[in-house]
C-alpha cells in the first residue's frame, strides 16, 4: 500500500495505511516546542488571526453549535478555533487535508463535530476523580477530534497520531501557532505504535473519527488504552457495525459501554459515539502488523 488514502467521506480520515518509508522514528511536539525538517528548516509559520476566515458566518455557526451540546467557548477558544480554520484553509492549498473548505463547514462538521466528545470526557474525568485525561487520537489526519478538544478542554494530555509525515508538519505548525502545550503529533503507524513500550496501554482515552469498520478501528485503537479507559468511536449511522464487531471488541479486552446518538446541531445528520470500556489487557498478538486488522479483520 501506498500513502494514498481512499477517502470514503471527505470530512474524515481513514487511518492504517501504510507509508512508504516504513516504520519510522516518530516526530513529536511537546510543550509548544518545534520539530524540525530534515533539511533543518524550522517548519513554516502560516496564517494567524484567522486571516481568510468570514467571522460573521463562522463564528455564529461554532458558538450555537457548541453551546447546544452544552460546551460553551471562550473568547480565547473561539480565537484559536478561527485560528485553526484559517491554517487548515491555507494548508489544503497545497495538501489534500480535507474535502470541506467553506467556514460554516469548518465550523459545524469539524470543530463541533469534534466538540462532541467532550461530555463524555467530563463524565470519564469526574469518574476518575482526576484534573486530567491522556488522550491519544488515532489516524487523527488534520487534526480532528484531538486538536479541537484540547483548545475546549485545555487540561488533557494530547497525542495525535498519524501515518503521514506531511500531515504532522500540518499539525506541528497548528499546535504552534495556536500556542497549545501538553500535546504531541507522532509519526507512526498505528499498527506500530500499538505493539510500542512507549504507547501500548497508556492512555485513558483513545479517540478515532476514521472512516474504517469498528472491528477494524477497535485493533487500531485498544491497544493503546489502559484496563479501566475508554476507546471513543466517532461514528455516523452505525447500522450492524457494534454486533459484527463483538468479537473483535472482546478479543481485545473491551465491552461496550453505551452508544450515544445524536443529530449534529443545524443539521439532518446523525450522529453516535460508541463507548467501549477497557477491561482486560490486549493480547500481546494484537495489533498485527500493517495492512493485517482491514484485511484479515477479527470475526
Amino acid at each position: 500500500m501506498t500513502d494514498e488514502v481512499k477517502r470514503v467521506r471527505p470530512d474524515h480520515e481513514k487511518i492504517g495505511s501504510a507509508n512508504k518509508t516504513g516504520s519510522v522514528r516518530p516526530d513529536k511536539i511537546k510543550n509548544g516546542k518545534t520539530a524540525k525538517k530534515k533539511d533543518g528548516n524550522s517548519i513554516p509559520a502560516a496564517a494567524g488571526d484567522g486571516a481568510g476566515i468570514d467571522s460573521d458566518r463562522f463564528e455564529p455557526i461554532l458558538t450555537d453549535g457548541a453551546t447546544e451540546i452544552e460546551v460553551p467557548l471562550s473568547g480565547e477558544s473561539i480565537h484559536a478555533l478561527k485560528t485553526y480554520a484559517a491554517l487548515l484553509k491555507e494548508w489544503n492549498e497545497k495538501m489534500n487535508l480535507t474535502g470541506i473548505v467553506d467556514d460554516s463547514g469548518i465550523a459545524l462538521k469539524h470543530f463541533v463535530d469534534s466538540l462532541t466528545l467532550i461530555p463524555q470526557l467530563r463524565k470519564e474525568r469526574e469518574a476518575l476523580k482526576t484534573d486530567s485525561l491522556s488522550v491519544i487520537d488515532v489516524g487523527t489526519g488534520a487534526g480532528f477530534p484531538g486538536i479541537p478538544l484540547k483548545v475546549a478542554m485545555p487540561s488533557l494530555h494530547v497525542t495525535l497520531l498519524d501515518s503521514l509525515r506531511k500531515r504532522i508538519s500540518f499539525l506541528l505548525t497548528v499546535c504552534e501557532q495556536l500556542g497549545l502545550t501538553d500535546i504531541e503529533a507522532v509519526h507512526f503507524r498505528a499498527e506500530d505504535a500499538g505493539r510500542s513500550r512507549q504507547y501500548r496501554e497508556k492512555f485513558d482515552v483513545a479517540t478515532a473519527r476514521a472512516v474504517a469498520p469498528l472491528r477494524v478501528l477497535c485493533e487500531y485503537c485498544l491497544p493503546f488504552v489502559r484496563v479501566g479507559g475508554i476507546f471513543l468511536s466517532m461514528k455516523g449511522n452505525v447500522g450492524d457495525e457494534v454486533k459484527e464487531a463483538e468479537k473483535a471488541i472482546i478479543t481485545l479486552g473491551g465491552t461496550v459501554e453505551s452508544q450515544i446518538s445524536f443529530t449534529l446541531p443545524g443539521t439532518d445528520m446523525n450522529r453516535t459515539i460508541i463507548v467501549i470500556r477497557k477491561i482486560r489487557p490486549t493480547p500481546g498478538k494484537y495489533p498485527r502488523t500493517a495492512g493485517k486488522p482491514e484485511k484479515e479483520p477479527i470475526l
